[in-house]
């Protein structure tokens, strides 16, 4: 049985991953209407991706006899100078997610609830993926740059990330469909 705060918590979390995912399908709305063909397709991919963590938290909690309570959002914004920016947005924004999932890392360790601490280190390893994802991607920004052609050469890489990380996600579902 959770405690009262840890299903707090992870309510709020459920609703920072719909956040998400609004958000990264608002960045792929911008980037599509920007031509960058790649960036939006990877990007309604993650957004994809995100709804998906949110399924497992709804799961976790209606698995264990809890309440989930979603609640209303803020829009996610519409317009961004560039590129960079938009992919620094998203930076910042894993890493905010990061916190929430320590946090909730260690409100189960303190509890303890056991249970739950197990089911969130899948959370904990997706975070760092994301980050090292993120930071790749904005390295990749500064080294090409986006200014002429490298704004072009940017998205056929990212498209090229969408398409890699499109298979991954069809081979797991297909393996989870198996088991």
């Amino acid at each position: 049985m959770l405690s009262t705060a840890m299903i707090e918590r992870l309510n709020e979390q459920i609703n920072l991953e719909m956040f998400s995912s609004h958000l990264y399908l608002q960045m792929s709305s911008w980037c599509a209407y920007k031509a960058l063909d790649g960036c939006a397709t990877f990007l309604s991919q993650h957004a994809d991706e995100e709804m998906q963590h949110q399924r497992r938290l709804i799961n976790y909690l209606q698995e264990t006899g809890a309440l989930v309570i979603l609640r209303g959002m803020e829009a996610p914004p519409t317009e961004y100078n560039s590129l960079k920016e938009m992919f620094e947005k998203i930076y910042s924004h894993e890493q905010f997610i990061t916190g929430k999932i320590n946090n909730l890392v260690h409100l189960a360790n303190t509890e303890p609830d056991y249970s739950t601490l197990q089911f969130l280190q899948w959370y904990v390893a997706e975070q760092h993926e994301e980050e090292f994802l993120f930071k790749s991607i904005l390295d990749k920004i500064k080294l090409i740059g986006v200014e002429g052609q490298g704004l072009f050469f940017i998205d056929r890489e990212i498209s090229t990330i969408a398409t890699t990380r499109g298979t991954k996600n069809t081979a797991n579902a297909t393996t989870s469909a198996n088991v």
